[in-house]
């Protein structure tokens, strides 16, 4: 089938992840701390954070889970309950601190335009929180390119089930199978290969290709690099 729509990952695929996120999540784990040297370096650790490189190492929870899912591990290092007013601090530090450092990955607002120009539908799923989403989306000015944020707290349900990728296929009115999946993680193509659609894996964000290939269609350097691969899939279709 031919791809008539797109539905990308976020941070690592059209933001780049250290650069936004990693002194995103200094200033957030130093404001969680009070001052607490300890509680930062446990927080750190049960994240895979490199304080000293100000980046979030393979594996971290941070890179593929949602806010709770990671909160979990936060609230333990910390001794506190896991409850929904702790995860919602989270996201409201994050939703500054990845504001303040966020850093486009190369020219995305030209590359979406140009995609939306052939004809394709265009959206978005994320683990991170949907106000935040949008709020970094407008920022780059993307908001009016994406037809459809699938965020953890949107309503879809959260990579890497697939529910995303099904409520983009519906609401863009295309089969699945007619829809590549574009993202830096095991999750973002796992979603996709369940729900039926083409996985395209990137290799921008901080997951090894080792890790991604044994669940993408193909492998691309960077998004930069999608307009060529849809032309040679549209050249053999």
């Amino acid at each position: 089938m031919p791809i008539r729509a797109i539905l990308f990952d976020k941070d690592g695929t059209l933001v780049d992840f250290q650069r936004t996120w990693g002194p995103a999540t200094h200033k957030v784990l130093t404001q969680l701390c009070n001052g607490d040297a300890a509680a930062f370096d446990r927080l750190a650790s049960v994240s895979l954070y490199d304080p000293v490189e100000r980046k979030l190492l393979p594996g971290s929870p941070v890179v593929i889970e949602t806010t709770y899912g990671y909160g979990k591990l936060w609230a333990q290092a910390l001794g506190v309950p896991l409850t929904a007013e702790f995860v919602d601090h989270i996201d409201r530090m994050y939703f500054q601190t990845t504001l303040d450092h966020l850093t486009p990955m190369g020219d995305v607002k030209g590359l979406l335009g140009a995609l939306a120009a052939r004809g394709l539908r265009l959206g978005l799923m994320t683990n991170d929180a949907d106000a935040n989403t949008r709020a970094q989306m407008q920022l780059l000015g993307l908001t009016r390119l994406l037809e459809f944020i699938a965020a953890y707290d949107s309503g879809f349900g959260h990579k890497p089930d697939p529910d995303p990728v099904l409520a983009f296929a519906a609401f863009a009115k295309v089969d699945p199978a007619e829809i590549a999946v574009v993202g830096d993680t095991a999750h973002d193509l796992v979603a996709a290969r369940a729900a039926g659609s083409v996985a395209v894996g990137v290799l921008s964000g901080p997951v090894p290709r080792e890790q991604l290939e044994p669940h993408a269609d193909v492998l691309l350097p960077s998004v930069a690099e999608l307009p060529d691969w849809l032309c040679s899939v549209a050249s053999k279709g």
